[in-house]
């Protein structure tokens, strides 16, 4: 679908935070030119509006839970997704590979006129068409399954700023819903991602899934004992105990 530099652009909003669907529905009221034509609340139900057609414009979430936004734009495939503008709350890499393939963000927490910029550089693009628009979104794709690198550093919201956590010092990590907490020395800081998500984004050489509801830095472990005849326990540098489910033991002894 090319887009219409004199017509309205058909907007999807994706985000699982019903806070920031509200938000951006409020802040595009102004937009003239800027038509909402619906509201997803996971990648699911993204993919399939998007493949009905009627979409000029994508206001994308990173880190949903199921499908991830690049998730979304695997699934529908570069040459189906209509502009996009990703809504982000993290992180270094998705910023910098953004960056790198001319791909727009709105960083959370996003302010009007952030978004109100980013809706004008999708209308300077109008002339580009689908070929243009697929051609980044495929570049960015390739770029984040051919990283080779993983991140030093997290960003996490700490009184409304954002964060930067040092990988190193996470002692280990644990899902919560919708969240994972990072424990670092007596801090926890949320971040709005699944266990899944993050586990992908972290060195398996350093980081080691326990349970299906934990991940341990493996530099923190001072010892796996046994707690009862079929459990076993991972004794932190710190002292903190954390259960071993049957079927990680063999991972996280392969690593020891």
């Amino acid at each position: 679908m090319t887009l219409r530099a004199l017509h309205t652009l058909r907007t999807l909003i994706v985000d699982d935070e019903p806070l920031a669907r509200r938000k951006l529905r409020r802040f595009l009221a102004s937009e003239r030119d800027v038509s909402i034509v619906g509201e997803c609340a996971d990648g699911e139900e993204a993919v399939k509006r998007i493949l009905e057609g009627g979409v000029d414009l994508v206001l994308l979430d990173i880190a949903m839970p199921g499908l991830t936004g690049l998730e979304v734009i695997e699934r529908v495939g570069p040459k189906g997704m209509p502009a996009v503008v990703f809504v982000t709350a993290y992180d270094e890499f998705a910023v910098k590979a953004f960056d790198d393939e001319a791909v727009d963000y709105v960083l959370k927490p996003f302010d009007r006129e952030r978004l109100a910029r980013a809706v004008q550089r999708v209308r300077r693009r109008t002339d580009d068409g689908t070929a243009e628009i697929a051609g980044r979104l495929a570049a960015l794709l390739a770029h984040g399954r051919g990283r080779a690198s993983y991140p030093d550093r997290l960003l996490v919201r700490s009184s409304g700023a954002g964060v930067f956590v040092e990988v190193a010092d996470v002692d280990w990590i644990e899902a919560q819903a919708n969240y994972v907490a990072l424990h670092v020395g007596k801090e926890t800081h949320l971040i709005r991602e699944t266990l899944g998500a993050i586990e992908e984004r972290l060195d398996p050489e350093r980081f080691v899934r326990i349970r299906r509801t934990a991940i341990v830095n493996l530099a923190r472990v001072k010892a796996l004992k046994p707690w009862t005849k079929d459990e076993h326990v991972v004794v932190l540098k710190d002292g903190t105990r954390l259960a071993v489910g049957p079927s990680f033991r063999a991972r996280l002894e392969g690593n020891g």
